[in-house]
């Protein structure tokens, strides 16, 4: 999935105005993921700087998120504990779940893709402890993964009613998530031949 101890990628939104940066990078044990988040949302702008620490088999165990949206600052901490996950320090339940995914970036389909390890044809179901800007707790969400091709794979999540042919970099990032994002700049920093943005700009 990943053959470098570092990957740095750059989104836009087609959605609303924004951009997404992220690096991923190898730690002592396992992966670090940070990246910054700004776009436009409903109540004004945000901006949001997150943190993903997950361990060698790419199973998440805390991260955090802080910055503004609607005006005001906030900051949230996310940790995996044996009796399940905190938010904040509170217990929020959901001990047999592996992955925190961010509902406002798409840095976060990494990991369970990168456990996953579909053969082309194979089919993965799975919950995620979901988060996203303004949520008081952490929300369990069934997430669906059929890998199609090399670089192609069905998404699902039932609850959301959001489904797509999800396309993937060599980087192990999602490079299309149709309506949503769209990767600009790869991880050798040349803009990607496949943007829309990209190519309009030549």
């Amino acid at each position: 999935m990943l053959d470098r101890t570092s990957e740095s990628v750059l989104w836009r939104t087609l959605h609303t105005p924004g951009h997404d940066a992220a690096l991923l990078a190898q730690a002592l044990t396992g992966w670090h993921l940070t990246g910054m988040s700004s776009f436009l949302g409903e109540d004004g702008p945000v901006a949001v700087n997150y943190t993903l620490e997950m361990d060698d088999a790419w199973n998440s165990k805390r991260g955090s998120i802080r910055g503004i949206s609607g005006g005001r600052r906030f900051f949230h901490a996310m940790e995996r504990t044996p009796e399940g996950w905190k938010l904040d320090g509170k217990p929020q339940g959901f001990a047999d779940i592996a992955d925190l995914d961010f509902g406002f970036t798409p840095a976060t389909n990494l990991q369970q893709l990168g456990r996953a390890k579909l053969e082309i044809g194979e089919r993965a179901e799975f919950s995620v402890a979901w988060f996203d800007i303004g949520q008081e707790r952490l929300v369990e969400l069934p997430q669906i993964y059929e890998r199609r091709d090399e670089t192609h794979y069905w998404y699902s999540s039932p609850p959301s009613g959001y489904e797509a042919i999800l396309e993937m970099d060599k980087s192990g990032f999602v490079r299309l998530y149709p309506d949503l994002w769209e990767l600009e700049l790869g991880s050798d920093g040349q803009a990607d031949p496949n943007s829309l943005s990209a190519s309009s700009a030549v």
